[in-house]
């Protein structure tokens, strides 16, 4: 900042330190570990109205840094960002003490903890675990100044079943700040034998346009067009569905969506982006009504809004749009319930396939990874060779059921189980 100030320039920058110690299990054996450590700066300046960014890794002097953003200036568009001044920050929990003193022997022992109860006959186990410690600190020409420290711990488990032609597998994870408790892992590793047990059995699947019970996990390819539609930046390339429906009811009445950087004990917590504005819960969808949209400062201002602090960077490139915790409000059915709701149909768990090709208009169509039958409110066992497919927006607003039990899935999303109505299920 110094050197940027001194040529008359405003200019932000962050600096980024991480270190990350992994360890695998393989069939029920501890595999291997790996650490990584990196840190990074990235620099962005307005010189001339232009903007420029550049990154390093190279910490010893910044003065090649500075020339680099420089001349990616030179090149640049011109954008009169207006970087946020000085001011207080939330407080929020997103670093644990304890978490980060795990080495690697008490990494091994949580590791063990969850592959010793699923080590059975036929079953092959897999596992991870995860510590992640990372410390930033940002600074910008007007003044503002933010330090975030941040610790995350992994543990996921899957379970590979092959018999004869037919390979089950099964998969679930426990994220943190802190370290996981056992009442969390033995969650874990119940929720594994339970997708297990219940897919012993196969059974024809269904076909037409059905009622299906997406699980927290099962629910990435309908919430995906929907993050995508939500972004300013789709909203100024005119490519979001939503983009012209602020205000408008798009949705179920039973469907809420927020982004809540401030939750404590999560992994995508922050106290302000990086981009130093500061963090706030926002309102994205308030009971089927499309109430907001995530801006960085670049799409803000080329929209003529104010930032909502979902900027982020790496170290290298321009920053551009993330999300922080995404929560779904939760319902009040129970697991009966919700299969009562379904009455003739499925339960998706996994599908093949999430994010691939265009999604920006809602469209969705999938083969199931793992997925059961329900029939007259009951769960029969599991389908193969089966399909989904359906539109998010059109699905989001046929909600027939929604479930108390959410779940946060990839550490940032906050999910309960859904029956959507007219998902059309096919056999392949």
């Amino acid at each position: 900042m110094e050197l940027v100030k001194r040529r008359g320039l405003t200019a932000d920058a962050l600096l980024r330190d991480s270190s990350v110690l992994s360890l695998s299990f393989e069939s029920g054996r501890l595999k291997g570990s790996t650490l990584s450590q990196e840190a990074g700066l990235n620099l962005r300046v307005i010189a001339s109205g232009k903007v420029g960014t550049a990154g390093t890794t190279d910490l010893a002097g910044p003065d090649d840094v500075v020339a680099r953003a420089l001349a990616s200036a030179a090149e640049g568009e011109t954008l009169a960002l207006d970087f946020p001044g000085p001011g207080p920050v939330p407080p929020v929990k997103t670093f644990d003490a304890d978490a980060g003193k795990l080495d690697v022997a008490a990494l091994a022992s949580l590791g063990r903890s969850v592959v010793e109860p699923l080590s059975r006959d036929g079953w092959q186990v897999g596992a991870s675990v995860e510590r992640h410690i990372e410390t930033s600190r940002f600074a910008n020409t007007s003044g503002q100044l933010v330090e975030q420290r941040a610790t995350a711990i992994t543990v996921s488990a899957e379970v590979t079943r092959v018999a004869g032609d037919d390979v089950l597998m099964a998969y679930d994870v426990v994220y943190g700040t802190g370290v996981p408790s056992a009442k969390e892992l033995e969650a874990m590793v119940a929720a594994i034998v339970t997708k297990i047990e219940r897919s012993l059995r196969i059974v024809e699947p269904p076909e037409g346009r059905l009622p299906v019970l997406f699980t927290p996990q099962g629910m990435s390819a309908v919430l995906l067009p929907i993050n995508q539609a939500l972004s300013g930046k789709s909203v100024l390339q005119g490519v979001s569905p939503l983009g012209d429906k602020l205000g408008q009811m798009k949705f179920d009445a039973a469907f809420s969506l927020t982004d809540d950087p401030l939750v404590a004990g999560r992994v995508a917590s922050r106290a302000a982006d990086d981009e130093g504005v500061v963090s706030k819960p926002l309102l994205l969808i308030a009971k089927g009504v499309v109430s907001a949209f995530v801006y960085d400062l670049e799409t803000a201002t080329r929209a003529a809004v104010k930032p909502t602090g979902h900027g982020s960077r790496s170290t290298f490139g321009k920053p551009g749009i993330s999300y922080s915790n995404l929560v779904i409000g939760a319902g009040e059915h129970d697991e009966t319930s919700l299969w009562r709701a379904v009455g003739d149909g499925l339960i998706v768990d996994e599908l093949i396939g999430v994010g691939q090709g265009n999604t920006s208009s809602g469209a969705f169509s999938h083969p199931v990874a793992l997925a059961w039958r329900i029939e007259n409110g009951e769960l029969t066992g599991r389908v193969k060779d089966a399909a989904v497919a359906g539109n998010a927006f059109e699905l989001l607003g046929r909600i027939k059921a929604l479930g108390r039990d959410a779940k946060w899935q990839g550490g940032t999303r906050r999910i309960p189980p859904m029956v959507l109505d007219g998902v059309n299920v096919a056999r392949r």
